[in-house]
């Protein structure tokens, strides 16, 4: 059995500004792209709300 335990991370490897996005993918097992997509779209639509959110899960999100 498979006791592994999946971490919410930011990607040193695998990042364009901070690995937030391409953390997330890893951990929802999507392609980063999509992640990357759909944060862009939220910052429009949301009207900043969403980079926000963003900025706080750079700070808060340990970097791997």
């Amino acid at each position: 059995m498979n006791t592994q335990v999946k971490q919410l991370v930011r990607l040193r490897e695998d990042r364009m500004v901070a690995g937030v996005c391409s953390g997330v993918a890893r951990y929802l097992g999507v392609d980063p792209t999509l992640v990357r997509l759909l944060a862009v779209l939220g910052i429009v639509f949301s009207f900043g709300t969403a980079l926000v959110a963003y900025v706080v899960a750079w700070i808060l999100m340990p970097e791997a």
